[in-house]
């Protein structure tokens, strides 16, 4: 056998999928039931197609805060459909329902703590109540999930700073190599030695 040195990018090429595939989760008991229009699903739909520049594909799910039912979609995105990142809105706050937090460190192999302190930190330019938010990111096999908050301008302001570090993120994973819009936002990663 002939071995080479492969440079950081052509090793993420050679083993890494080319395409991004996104679960997005609504989590509201309302939504589900059709009470109201799910309004922050496809606000996180509109906020990547703006942000992200190379090929993605979704996977969408509208369920109530049943957290049985939050562990076995997280599941099902990330062991069957494959998901590199699994974005879930909603069921973050501290009333009785919410659950998402709970469900997502069920099912999840590692804790990311800093992305539950980022989104603090960014929530809180804006709104005291931030620190009742117990949102977590964790990966799950090669995939990283993150809860986001429930309403769609919170989604934006969060990812407008948070998807910075998430392309980096999933390929360390062995995840796609994710381009960017820099309109929108920059991926950051680090110079190489």
């Amino acid at each position: 056998k002939v071995y080479r040195n492969l440079s950081f990018g052509e090793f993420m090429s050679s083993s890494s999928p080319t395409s991004l595939h996104v679960g997005i989760v609504t989590i509201s008991d309302r939504a589900s039931l059709g009470v109201y229009e799910d309004q922050s699903g496809p606000a996180i739909r509109q906020w990547l197609t703006q942000a992200i520049a190379s090929p993605w594909t979704d996977t969408y799910r509208l369920i109530p805060d049943e957290q049985v039912q939050i562990e076995q979609t997280l599941i099902d995105l990330v062991d069957h459909h494959q998901c590199h990142l699994v974005l879930t809105t909603g069921g973050t706050g501290p009333a009785a329902r919410d659950v998402t937090p709970e469900a997502t460190l069920a099912i999840a192999d590692r804790v990311i703590d800093g992305f539950g302190e980022l989104m603090r930190r960014i929530s809180l330019q804006y709104v005291p109540t931030a620190i009742l938010s117990r949102q977590v990111g964790v990966s799950r096999k090669q995939s990283l999930i993150v809860n986001l908050p429930g309403k769609p301008k919170a989604i934006s302001e969060i990812l407008d700073e948070l998807f910075q570090s998430i392309p980096y993120c999933i390929e360390l994973m062995n995840g796609p190599y994710i381009e960017t819009n820099p309109e929108i936002v920059t991926a950051f990663r680090p110079k190489s030695r």
